[in-house]
């Protein structure tokens, strides 16, 4: 990412916008963390901490890992509600992903990239507490937001023809 700051307004506007995702219930299963200015040590200092010391000798030192970690501009942790009963966790799970979906694809059309972590340190307790995640709640992604320093390549798809299935006829069944 480019080191330019994206704004606490804009990044109210992009939610405002990713809210319109679905929901099956009457409640909006979903809050938001977000992390910019100094608040990024915050949680930079969870990730390092949950991440443990072997990931970090791995990747490389820590001290180069939390300047990495520095010069993302904008962090947001979506949580989803964990409702106890499995057809509405799944139902929320499910919401907060299109809200995910519906954030970048609305940071985009404003010049901004965003990646959706799933990193396995989002689960540990250490990270949960850190960043004020709740228990009843989930962590689905942590969005690392900003303006790209370049357009990373397109992925190439499968095209849909090739995984869809169409039964246009109960003959044979």
């Amino acid at each position: 990412f480019k080191p330019e700051s994206v704004s606490a307004d804009l990044l109210i506007e992009l939610l405002d916008i990713a809210v319109w995702a679905p929901y099956n219930n009457s409640k909006e299963p979903w809050r938001f963390i977000g992390y910019t200015g100094e608040g990024r040590k915050l949680v930079v200092d969870a990730i390092i901490r949950a991440s443990g010391v072997k990931r970090s000798k791995a990747k490389k030192n820590p001290k180069d890992r939390r300047e990495s970690l520095m010069a993302i501009p904008c962090y947001v942790v979506v949580v989803a509600d964990e409702d106890p009963r499995a057809k509405n966790r799944e139902e929320d799970y499910a919401a907060v992903c299109a809200l995910i979906q519906n954030f970048q694809l609305a940071a985009w059309e404003r010049g901004l990239g965003v990646a959706w972590i799933t990193d396995n340190y989002i689960s540990s307790p250490g990270f949960r507490d850190r960043i004020g995640v709740v228990p009843g709640e989930r962590i689905v992604g942590l969005l690392n937001v900003g303006y790209p320093e370049f357009i990373p390549d397109v992925q190439t798809r499968t095209p849909a023809a090739e995984k869809l299935t169409v039964i246009d006829s109960l003959e044979g069944i």
